[in-house]
């Protein structure tokens, strides 16, 4: 299993692509970039429309962004943007595409990289496509201040790999009762192998304020009494029509309805995110992608 991670690692490092169509700049390479996997228990509790239009709200900011669909058998982040890439992940693992091919450009000067659909878990993948596949997004490093990696629902094996990663994990849920349960068992399987994560939480589609709040500290009491485990809450997002409207029109609210509560609410998101994350890098927080990948060959490997 050392053979592979080292033999990946030197893929990485010698690993030579097509000049991307504007050329990086050498000082932008040394930096790393801030790798975030947002996901959920359930489905359909909004987690890849917060993911673009938190992407593009940072991206407002002044961050480079680039969102990666890790739903690898439902990936749908082209289908929200409206967007029709020529290439998706499955063109890396299979059709030799490196990575700068497959990102499209997104709303907003964000990129990402299409999941595509019908792929098999990537821990199922034979080690040379698993190699070919990690150490191409390694080169996301080159074009990227924050990479979002928008997984699948649930606790399998590939959303927990990607979450366990990760350099911090922002977790996705609903007032609804089953979105709660399913959310909890995130985070506690995140404390069974990694209890020094910290989980930032986002509760969506809430009702009102209160009803936000209400969930929000419910989940810090139990996460810190029963599992011992950070849990930061970065904010809320309530019902909003103009959301609906927007996922309909295929289009990001933040860019479709940009004066529009969600709107404000995820760009509310996006500051303390970023305040938060600021306060980390000052204090060593910062990996990026190529400890990403470090981290998730060890996980397969394990």
């Amino acid at each position: 299993m050392m053979d592979q991670a080292n033999k990946l690692r030197e893929i990485i490092g010698n690993l030579k692509i097509k000049e991307p169509a504007e050329k990086v700049d050498d000082k932008v390479n040394l930096k790393s970039a801030k790798v975030i996997t947002v996901t959920s228990g359930k489905g359909g509790v909004g987690k890849t429309n917060i993911t673009i239009n938190l992407a593009i709200a940072l991206s407002e900011m002044g961050k480079r962004v680039t969102v990666m669909d890790a739903d690898l058998g439902l990936g749908n982040i082209d289908v929200l943007l409206g967007v029709v890439p020529k290439y998706t992940l499955v063109d890396v693992i299979y059709n030799n595409k490196n990575i700068v091919e497959v990102l499209s450009e997104g709303p907003g000067n964000i990129k990402f990289v299409a999941g595509g659909s019908g792929i098999e878990d990537l821990a199922k993948l034979d080690n040379y496509q698993i190699q070919k596949f990690l150490a191409n997004i390694a080169l996301l490093d080159k074009i990227s201040d924050i990479i979002l990696i928008d997984t699948g629902a649930g606790l399998s094996d590939s959303v927990m790999n990607f979450v366990m990663a990760a350099d911090e994990v922002i977790l996705v849920t609903t007032p609804e009762p089953a979105s709660i349960t399913d959310a909890y068992a995130i985070i506690k399987a995140v404390s069974k192998r990694y209890s020094s994560k910290t989980v930032k939480l986002i509760v969506n589609m809430a009702e009102n304020v209160t009803e936000a709040k209400n969930v929000t500290n419910k989940f810090s009491m139990v996460t810190q009494k029963f599992l011992e485990i950070d849990l930061q809450p970065l904010g809320f997002i309530l019902q909003d029509n103009m959301v609906i409207k927007a996922v309909k029109a295929q289009q990001p609210f933040t860019i479709s309805f940009p004066k529009s509560m969600a709107a404000k609410q995820i760009k509310e998101i996006s500051k303390k995110l970023l305040d938060i994350n600021n306060n980390a890098n000052n204090s060593g927080g910062r990996t990026g992608i190529k400890s990403f990948v470090n981290r998730f060959v060890s996980i397969l490997s394990g």
